[in-house]
């Protein structure tokens, strides 16, 4: 008996302890819009519904291809997932003023947030770009991914529509 209380008790830490690692977006932090507006990371969120939080730079060549790929087959993913894609330039201050021109050029429909002094790319843990993270409805980080081949999306939708799964099969 004193075996078996022993366990459950082992097995309930272990779980107590991976519920704490549980990565979630950061809300305190401030980031800037492309009209220059502060704002802080908790508007960050999609009702529910998947987000991919990606961090890119304009001189990070992966980082654009990886965007136009998505681009290109977004408005299907938002009508399939709701998902919504978040990108966050980590243009330092004297690049960051490209980066309004640059997403204008791309056409790119994204929400993008400017992180010029790199607070929220600390915050996330992300070393280099991109670093392309799936959000699910609760604000938890289910998936991260660094680097970009092309092809890479479509495994990324794939993470998206399981968190949506999920977050169905929850209700």
């Amino acid at each position: 008996m004193k075996k078996l209380i022993l366990t459950l008790a082992a097995v309930a830490m272990a779980f107590g302890m991976m519920a704490q690692n549980v990565k979630t977006v950061p809300e305190n932090v401030d980031v800037k819009t492309l009209d220059g507006k502060t704002v802080q990371t908790s508007v960050i969120k999609n009702d529910g519904k998947p987000i991919i939080l990606s961090f890119w730079a304009t001189w990070c060549k992966p980082c654009n291809k990886e965007l136009d790929a998505i681009s290109e087959v977004y408005e299907d993913w938002q009508a399939e997932t709701g998902v919504k894609l978040i990108a966050v330039s980590i243009d330092d201050v004297k690049s960051s003023a490209r980066v309004k021109p640059w997403v204008n050029g791309k056409g790119w429909e994204y929400d993008v947030y400017l992180d010029a002094n790199q607070e929220f790319k600390r915050a996330m843990n992300v070393v280099n770009v991109p670093h392309t993270f799936v959000i699910n409805g609760k604000g938890e980080v289910v998936w991260e991914h660094t680097s970009y081949v092309d092809g890479s999306e479509a495994e990324l939708f794939e993470v998206v529509k399981k968190a949506m799964e999920a977050a169905s099969e929850a209700e």
